[in-house]
């Protein structure tokens, strides 16, 4: 019996290494890949445990074995999208049956928000905090995030995502001729295209090319 205490007791403290090496490799995640300009200067944005952020910028973000983490996101300077959710729970009165969970969950739609980052600035959400499971569903109902800077000014607030609207417009041809001034309607394909990449958003380059490659 005692050999069995000891073991879990060492279990226990592994476990408890493991998951404080966890947490300092988690101070930030970086929502991009490679090493590119801004990187050096990124600006913070900082996620309380209630909110899940699924994707920036159309990039799926890693899911940990635990919720309920509080996390930092670095960000590039200039304009980030920001898909998230909002969950709280909340214990259940009274008895509860064999195999019935113990808690109530209660999450919101997908969110996005998208607004532009400053270079070095620092950003968290904002938003109402229920006194109840009651509460939490009405919010629910329209819920919604801000996002605020270093200073407390809001400069975003977030409005339901939908998922298959995003995906259509990545997918949806531009019509030809379609904002294309003269010369390039006269031009070949490429001109055309060439001609359509210089007008469009950052944005709306990051779209094009996730659906070119997909």
């Amino acid at each position: 019996m005692c050999h069995v205490r000891g073991f879990f007791k060492l279990v226990v403290l592994m476990l408890s290494v493991t998951l404080v090496g966890c947490a300092s490799s988690l101070a930030r995640i970086d929502t991009w890949q490679g090493d590119p300009a801004g990187a050096a200067d990124a600006a913070v944005l900082k996620s309380p445990g209630e909110i899940t952020v699924v994707q920036v910028n159309g990039r799926e973000m890693t899911n940990f074995l635990m919720d309920d983490l509080a996390l930092d996101y670095g960000l590039l300077p200039g304009q980030n999208e920001v898909v998230f959710t909002y969950k709280t729970i909340w214990a259940k009165a009274g008895v509860v049956d064999n195999g019935e969970s113990k808690v109530h969950t209660v999450e919101s739609k997908p969110q996005r928000v998208s607004f532009e980052a400053v270079a070095g600035e620092e950003y968290r959400f904002s938003f109402t905090k229920p006194s109840s499971r009651q509460e939490a569903e009405t919010l629910m109902e329209d819920f919604s995030a801000d996002i605020v800077n270093r200073s407390g000014d809001v400069v975003a607030s977030s409005g339901e995502w939908d998922a298959q609207a995003a995906r259509k417009a990545a997918r949806t041809p531009v019509p030809a001729g379609a904002g294309v001034s003269g010369d390039a309607q006269s031009g070949s394909t490429l001109d055309r295209m060439k001609s359509l990449w210089g007008d469009a958003t950052e944005e709306e380059k990051r779209e094009f090319l996730r659906w070119a490659f997909e």
